[in-house]
């Protein structure tokens, strides 16, 4: 791909902003964190062996995050941490002890998903710096607003965003003190990042927990397209790009990898250094980005960022094209020249390694030694000089030292009081008590004085915060004693519904709305029982036509899944519910809805089992939801899923593509399990699980919990499978609800192709 062309425009971007664009990198383990350092990276992300969304990285120790901390900063290099990962209830204590460690480690910032971690941190840890995770799936100004009302200062954007959004996003973000990071190189997924959910339907692990199974990159029967891995996108990068983001005021350039070793992180942010010092010094970009393909990659596209969704993003090839691509370049044919072309590039990757080798072979996170000598003479101050490193301090009490009448201040009674030293950051050697003289005293407070200020010089000069215990949260009653059902409905032909129950009728909102089109405006307004059900994702004029159904409308109360709706919900005094894709999983986050967003209740996430909703405590006056019949969602994606797999002829995805496509087909992984791929009118493309979600082991269970029990009458997911009769499952669920065993029959005849599978196994 040629550079392209510097306009004075970006330029001028580049140079009205007094800022630094960041270099983000990241750091799986210790050694791809120095090869990011050397390499010129302005910070790293790393994780340590909990709350991190990379479980199969290699991960940090505490003890290893503050050496990599002393490290980085010593390079003028910051260090985020990531606690990107939905927090179970019963883990709440191990995250306060673990917030309680990091207040005072001197982390540059945390990097969230879950919501109720906001709510603890700016209550209890506000030093503490909150990054929006990709996982909270940012893609409209009022999802900004929200995320800067709960206490985030920095957002990464979503992937699947094009310049012009990021542009209007990055403008919204900086008015209000927000920065945001987008993701220019490395693995794409093609689900909305947060809103893929199959990995935790197919086998169990989570992508909000860390342990995506990476089911995108699966092999799948053949497609009648005649691809294998239909779902399987190129890497992203926009190496080329560097103009378009500059001039959209994007703070931080942010290189995906985590799983990925030291020699691929220092080729790659050694490339991106090179490329972003050449563009702040000439405003010229370097045309060769041959380094990037000489490391894992599976060829590259922009195309998210250029708005251009074209069947190229895919390719047929889940592993390593390296070799490929450097045979390609080379017009090797023969096994002779392959094979040389093949040598030369091990030869290069050679090279980087070995120039990577040299440049951190003297990089070390080892803990700093320290020594504590203390001297007592009598009408003196107690004194400790202090060796960190080779760094000497001195300190002293207020009071000199008297000759003791009753309690005097030993040795030990010291040692007991200093020894907390010896932790994660320093290597306390024994104390030196050789001029401690016997039988003297001095105000006991005074020594804590003197510990104290020891601490604070060894925290860098910073006062140490204390200990904070976060208190167990209150017990409140239900709001509705007896449990209602509630349905979801898409469509005008199913308003009759409303004659057959007296259960609250959400009517769902389509992802895609044409521009000024009141035909939502009017049915709702025709039909007040309804209550607008938002969807998770609202990319520009779809979010703007959502705001003004809003508006419009003015309804008493809605559900949303898109936090961008339920701060405008919040601006305008309309009593809101957070729908079961805001993946809360626990007390804090509901805390945090109705705290900082007067949110009215809440859908629990349906990836947590009985034994992990059991103990989560809802605030006072607030409801709690739970669906017990719905499709199972596993992705829903910007790209189109039919272009790999029943063919499409159109070469790229167009503006009307979402208005009126509605396709379905399935698509078989060679395991022969098969999935559902779904395209409804106005929606994005969806694949969802060939079973329902159908539970009545909550209902049994959680009687007394929940408020409302919720079912999905929307057609959409069931693909070309029957339609079910509306009507009957309404009564049953109702049946079921007021205690009738027989229903339970009932419905799975009704419904014979179900499970809840993840109610039983959780996260």
């Amino acid at each position: 791909m040629p550079p392209q062309k510097i306009t004075i425009k970006a330029l001028s971007g580049l140079f009205r902003m007094s800022r630094k664009i960041e270099l983000l990198a990241p750091g799986g383990d210790v050694e791809a964190i120095k090869a990011a350092i050397v390499a010129g990276a302005n910070a790293v992300y790393c994780g340590l062996d909990m709350f991190n969304a990379r479980n199969r990285a290699s991960n940090l120790s505490f003890d290893e995050l503050n050496g990599v901390l002393r490290l980085a900063h010593e390079h003028s290099c910051e260090v985020f941490l990531t606690l990107n990962v939905v927090i179970l209830e019963h883990e709440v204590v191990s995250l306060v002890r673990l917030l309680n460690k990091l207040v005072n480690s001197g982390i540059d910032g945390i990097i969230v998903q879950d919501l109720g971690v906001f709510n603890i941190v700016k209550k209890h840890f506000p030093s503490l710096d909150i990054h929006a995770s990709t996982q909270l799936t940012t893609h409209n100004e009022g999802q900004i607003l929200f995320l800067q009302k709960i206490g985030a200062t920095r957002v990464n954007l979503s992937r699947e965003l094009n310049l012009g959004e990021i542009k209007d996003l990055t403008t919204v973000a900086h008015d209000h003190d927000v920065l945001t990071e987008v993701f220019v190189h490395g693995a794409l997924c093609i689900a909305f990042s947060g809103q893929c959910y199959s990995s935790s339907v197919s086998v169990g692990n989570s992508g909000n927990r860390g342990r995506c199974s990476q089911a995108c990159r699966d092999e799948y029967e053949v497609t009648a397209e005649g691809h294998r891995f239909p779902l399987n996108l190129k890497d992203n990068s926009a190496y080329y790009d560097l103009p378009q983001l500059v001039d959209a005021g994007v703070d931080s350039l942010k290189v995906e990898g985590r799983i990925k070793g030291a020699h691929y992180v220092y080729t790659v942010v050694d490339t991106w250094r090179k490329q972003i010092n050449n563009f702040v010094e000439s405003g010229k970009l370097l045309a060769d980005d041959g380094n990037l393909h000489k490391v894992f990659n599976r060829s590259f596209t922009n195309s998210f960022l250029q708005g251009d969704l074209n069947k190229r993003m895919f390719t047929d090839n889940p592993r390593d094209n390296s070799v490929n691509y450097a045979v390609e370049k080379s017009d090797a044919i023969s096994v002779v020249q392959i094979h040389d072309v093949k040598q030369e590039l091990y030869t290069d990757k050679n090279a980087l390694g070995a120039e990577l080798a040299e440049k951190i072979k003297d990089l070390s996170i080892d803990k700093i030694g320290l020594t504590l000598s203390f001297t007592a003479k009598e009408n003196a101050p107690l004194t400790v000089n202090i060796m960190a490193g080779n760094t000497p301090f001195e300190v002293k009490t207020d009071s000199v030292l008297t000759v003791a009448d009753e309690i005097s201040i030993t040795s030990e009674t010291v040692e007991k009081r200093f020894r907390s030293f010896n932790n994660a950051t320093f290597e306390l050697a024994p104390m030196n008590f050789d001029n401690f003289d016997a039988n003297l005293t001095v105000p006991f407070k005074e020594l804590t004085e003197l510990k104290n200020q020891v601490a604070f010089l060894l925290n860098g000069s910073r006062e140490v915060v204390k200990h904070v215990d976060v208190p167990a949260l209150p017990k409140h009653d239900k709001v509705e004693v007896t449990p209602k059902l509630s349905l979801l409905i898409a469509n005008a032909k199913d308003l009759h519904l409303a004659d057959v129950t007296d259960a609250d009728i959400y009517f769902k909102i389509p992802e895609s709305l044409k521009k000024n089109c009141p035909k939502h405006i009017k049915l709702l307004q025709e039909n007040p029982r309804l209550i607008p059900w938002f969807p998770a994702v609202l990319i520009g004029k779809d979010y703007l036509e959502s705001v003004k159904i809003l508006e419009e409308v003015k309804p008493k109360r809605i559900v949303t899944n898109n936090t961008g709706i339920a701060y405008k919900a919040f601006e305008m005094g309309i009593e809101w519910v957070a729908g079961p894709f805001l993946n809360t999983t626990n007390s804090h986050a509901l805390l945090t809805l109705q705290e900082e967003l007067n949110c009215s209740g809440a859908f629990i996430s349906n990836e947590i089992n009985r034994g992990q909703i059991r103990n989560i405590t809802r605030p006072k006056n607030f409801k709690m939801f739970y669906s017990i019949y719905h499709p199972i969602l596993m992705m829903t994606s910007r790209q189109c899923f039919f272009q790999q797999t029943v063919g499409c002829k159109k070469p790229a995805i167009e503006d009307g593509c979402m208005l009126k496509c509605e396709k379905a087909t399935t698509i078989t992984n060679v395991k022969g399990i098969s999935f559902a791929v779904d395209k409804q009118k106005g929606g994005y493309p969806s694949i969802y699980n060939d079973e329902q979600f159908l539970n009545f082991d909550a209902v049994n269970d959680f009687s007394h919990l929940f408020d409302e029990f919720f079912i999905d009458l929307t057609n959409i997911g069931a693909g070309s499978k029957k339609e079910q009769d509306k009507v009957e499952l309404i009564k049953y669920f109702e049946a079921l609800l007021a205690g009738d065993e027989d229903a339970k029959v009932a419905l799975n005849n009704l419904v014979p192709v179900a499970t809840n599978a993840q109610y039983k196994q959780g996260l």
